[in-house]
């Protein structure tokens, strides 16, 4: 049975002080449920059942166009069910469907790359005007329904929320954090040093031009006499350089 969902590192095991050594991870990787979930007995259990055969925190990445909304609904309540921490990390798309899901999550994190996007739900109806009419209230009930994950999370008035469905709204990272859709930006851990505004600089770059070509300043006081004479035929001196380092340095505030 091919699964749209991928688990890594299900069962870490426990370190010696009785801690887990590293969160479970969860992958959804593609369409979500490329077939319905509606009359599913057994994926939706087999979801349910890795769910739920391992506790604490578990992470959940999410890269997805979105799929069936029963899916998606049933994903998001099991989520929400769960005992441990649930942090989602979107490193690539979360549309549709997909955004549902990611609004379980104890704490949700957007690559600076990444895209999330709401719409309003969609279907296929055949027969008369009657059924065309009961397709178009159950779309409606679809859509309230999704706007009560989207309304939890974020905070936005219902009537907000419907009209940027109604218009199938694009978010970036920072526009997601700022509707509350997403905690904050998925950084790189390894490289998380904080660099100040002001690093890249005039100023800087000189300082660091002056020191080093101090250094070698001082480098040459300790060079042999054979050497002193060559630089004072040439006119430079290790004093006569000095000076005009100590000028420069002192002209750009340093």
């Amino acid at each position: 049975m091919k699964k749209f969902w991928k688990w890594k590192n299900q069962n870490p095991k426990p370190s010696e002080d009785g801690e887990l050594v590293s969160e479970r991870v969860l992958e959804l990787y593609g369409t979500i449920a490329e077939e319905s979930w509606f009359d599913d007995d057994i994926t939706p259990r087999m979801f349910k059942d890795e769910l739920m055969s391992g506790d604490g925190p578990i992470t959940i990445w999410i890269n997805s166009p979105g799929g069936d909304c029963i899916a998606a609904s049933q994903i998001y309540a099991m989520l929400m069910d769960y005992k441990g921490e649930v942090t989602v990390k979107i490193d690539g798309l979360a549309a549709s469907a997909a955004s549902v899901i990611a609004m379980a999550g104890t704490k949700i994190l957007m690559a600076p790359t990444a895209m999330m996007m709401i719409h309003n739900p969609i279907t296929m109806a055949f027969g008369d005007h009657g059924d065309m009419e009961k397709a178009i209230d159950m779309l409606a009930e679809v859509k309230e329904a999704i706007i009560n994950a989207y309304e939890i999370k974020t905070g936005q008035s219902r009537a907000k929320l419907s009209h940027m469905m109604d218009e199938e709204t694009w978010m970036n990272a920072n526009k997601a954090i700022e509707l509350g859709f997403v905690d904050d930006i998925l950084t790189d851990e390894k490289n998380s040093t904080e660099i100040p505004a002001y690093a890249f600089s005039g100023m800087r770059v000189a300082n660091l031009l002056v020191n080093k070509l101090t250094a070698k300043v001082k480098a040459k006081e300790k060079s042999t006499d054979t050497d002193s004479k060559d630089e004072s035929k040439n006119g430079r001196s290790v004093d006569v350089l000095m000076d005009r380092l100590i000028l420069i340095k002192n002209q750009i505030g340093g």
